[in-house]
């Protein structure tokens, strides 16, 4: 190992996951040397802020200003890209760096699932790798996982909780009664939401990874605008003390299948939606800021990948195993397949599936508000499971909770339609679809 020259770094992006890489390199340089069959080197990193403490020794590394030179400089084999963002630079750096012919590293999660199947065509064409391990699930190794070790099973399903800020705030709910609102800043505070938590709570960033995870899975091109996003400002802990007596628990649940007719994909369906899943089944013991994916494949059955979503270690990890591939020169296409062999899909019609749903409706509390959603139930040709009927507690107002039997989803749409102008409902319905 000692004749082999090592594998130089350059890294753009110190944050959390940044100067994580740092840190395991240097922790574990020896060991990570030794499985990678030649040392793993940082020639140089780039950032906004210069002067700002990242709690880690960079003292002994080229500090560059202008990371749009790195790309081309000879003593650099691989750029780390850590900075974010679906276009502006991060897009820009990748883009010179595949052109250039220079193996590119990522854990940008939006960037792959809005530009990944043409950087990916740049990367064959240049015959360099493209790798994003850290992108979906932290240090969980699905990506490799779909791509390797599923890769001779057609795959016919793949979900799973991907967002570690929406799991904790939903657990976190469960288990403290508490309402989404007090749950949130309590997050804030301690770190696992952002100070504006938009792409995680409204669903965005676990629709980026799903987009991701349905292309490793179904053999098709990456489609983020056809994923049907809902995220989970508005769910109430009603909701979930409801879910719980019935026997669930409420997750935000990532969901993608691709309907196939003679062997081929016709139709791919993409959503991100609270979900009731029912207690025994393994996504609800995932608590806290965990994630997990299961993926259903044809012949190996159902596999479960469980572990740590986000963090700098877990994160840093998925990067660090993408940077030995490149040592060892184990890479194939990106996305499993040559990019031109990805099929491009329809999107699937969601009202001709079936299942079943939880129905939550916040009403004024006055008489005839249930004969008048259960007519509504009627007339739209959706059966009801069960019921139930609170009166008013605190500020949630009197509820109507019901469960459907299975049943074309498209009816229950037409519910919400026939509702829509009732003086009954003091706001949105909450349609909850149930993990069968």
């Amino acid at each position: 190992m000692n004749d082999i020259a090592p594998l130089r770094l350059a890294i753009v992006g110190l944050g959390t996951v940044g100067g994580g890489v740092i840190r395991l390199l240097e922790e574990n340089g020896a060991l990570v040397a030794r499985r990678a069959g030649r040392a793993i080197e940082v020639v140089a990193i780039s950032a906004r802020d210069r002067g700002k403490d990242r709690g880690v020794d960079l003292s002994h590394y080229e500090w560059v200003d202008d990371m749009a030179s790195l790309p081309s400089r000879a003593d650099i084999d691989v750029v780390v890209e850590l900075i974010g963002g679906a276009d502006g630079p991060a897009l820009t750096l990748a883009r010179q760096c595949l052109t250039l012919g220079k193996p590119f590293v990522t854990a940008n999660k939006a960037m792959i699932a809005h530009h990944g199947l043409d950087l990916a065509h740049q990367a064959e064409k240049s015959g360099v790798a493209l790798k994003y391990e850290a992108a979906v699930a932290g240090g969980i190794p699905v990506i490799k996982g779909l791509r390797e070790g599923a890769a001779a099973n057609r795959i016919k399903r793949v979900y799973g909780i991907l967002n570690g800020t929406c799991n904790y705030i939903l657990s976190t709910m469960e288990r403290e009664g508490k309402a989404f609102s007090d749950v949130l800043a309590d997050a804030q505070r301690l770190g696992y939401a952002e100070a504006d938590p938009t792409f995680d709570i409204d669903g965005i960033d676990a629709a980026h990874k799903l987009s991701i995870l349905s292309s490793l899975s179904f053999g098709t091109e990456i489609d983020f605008p056809s994923v049907d996003i809902t995220g989970i400002r508005h769910v109430l802990a009603a909701d979930i003390r409801e879910a719980a007596a019935l026997g669930f628990k409420v997750r935000l649940v990532a969901l993608a299948e691709c309907e196939a007719e003679g062997g081929r994909n016709i139709g791919l369906f993409q959503r991100v939606h609270p979900m009731l899943v029912p207690v025994d089944h393994p996504l609800a013991h995932v608590d806290g800021a965990l994630n997990a994916v299961v993926a259903e494949g044809n012949f190996v059955g159902r596999l479960f990948f469980q572990g740590a979503g986000a963090g700098e270690g877990p994160t840093a990890s998925a990067v660090v195993a993408d940077i030995i591939d490149v040592a060892r020169d184990e890479y194939g296409p990106a996305f499993a397949m040559p990019a031109e062999w990805l099929q491009r899909q329809v999107k699937a019609d969601a009202g001709q599936r079936t299942g079943r749903a939880y129905m939550r409706f916040r009403v004024k509390d006055r008489p005839g508000v249930l004969a008048e959603i259960t007519a509504a139930m009627r007339d739209a040709n959706v059966s009801i499971e069960s019921v139930i009927q609170r009166a008013a507690v605190e500020d949630e107002g009197a509820l109507v909770a019901l469960v459907t039997h299975q049943g074309a989803l498209a009816c229950i749409d037409d519910v919400l339609r026939r509702l829509g102008g009732s003086d009954s409902l003091v706001d949105t319905p909450m349609v909850m679809h149930i993990l069968d």
